[in-house]
């Protein structure tokens, strides 16, 4: 049974665990916990300017992340998600409800615009964010505030006024 809820710095070990492992062990991304320090850091870095962290659990497992991090009045960007590798797919759809769940939260706060960033080996995701009406931008279109992390070379944009 999956259970999608907010994650707070109680969850950070798990956390860490679940993303530099497949950051690391399964995509080669040359990435370590130092330089992302905000998963030491949940509340004060996605929580206290308006964004979130959702965890997707099943039977108390953390199995997928999705955070999102609020830069602007009306921007933010999507970061940390991930979804262990044998939940992927259609038949968890774990991504999917992960997404749409940070989707409504921008939606009942104002959040207009969604960017993120991500990795051009990342080439699942990147149908995913397509499939989801994401357009890939170029890096020197994002918003001057964007948080760009320094692994990312892709970079996708979602207009949620345009999608309403």
């Amino acid at each position: 049974m999956l259970e999608i809820s907010p994650v707070n710095n109680t969850h950070s070990k798990s956390i860490i665990d679940l993303v530099l492992n497949i950051q690391q062990k399964e995509f080669n991304v040359p990435i370590t916990i130092d330089d992302q320090p905000d998963l030491m850091q949940i509340e004060d870095f996605y929580f206290a300017n308006g964004g979130s962290f959702w965890g997707a659990f099943i039977d108390g497992e953390l199995v997928g992340t999705i955070a999102l991090v609020k830069f602007d009045e009306k921007a933010a960007a999507i970061r940390k998600m991930f979804v262990k590798k044998e939940f992927r797919g259609k038949e968890h759809n774990i991504a999917q409800k992960l997404l749409e769940i940070l989707i409504s939260y921008c939606h009942e706060n104002g959040i207009d615009e969604v960017y993120l960033g991500t990795v051009s080996i990342l080439k699942a995701a990147l149908r995913f964010y397509e499939r989801n009406h994401f357009t890939i931008i170029d890096k020197e279109l994002l918003p001057a505030k964007f948080p760009v992390m320094n692994a990312d070379n892709v970079f996708c944009f979602l207009d949620l006024k345009s999608s309403l």
